[in-house]
């Protein structure tokens, strides 16, 4: 019998995307959270868009994690 993967490994993998996606903008252009939201925290020395890269970085391998432990869990479950 198949088992479909539960709606936490949705959710996961889609934060996963997601956090990828911001992270990948974050390296292409810097400055598009200060441009979108109109604030300049770090006074233009770069340090907030280091520390997104960094935070988003971590959430996508943590996401990716989670994701994967789902799957796995999931597929011995659905085999025995």
């Amino acid at each position: 019998m198949k088992h479909r993967l539960p709606v936490r490994f949705w959710v996961e993998a889609a934060l996963a995307s997601t956090s990828a996606a911001c992270l990948a903008l974050t390296a292409a252009w810097p400055q598009w959270l200060e441009d979108i939201f109109g604030l300049e925290p770090d006074g233009g020395n770069g340090s907030t868009e280091w520390g997104w890269a960094i935070a988003l970085g971590v959430a996508t391998v943590v996401c990716i994690a989670s994701a994967g432990r789902t799957w796995k869990r999931n597929s011995r479950v659905s085999s025995n």
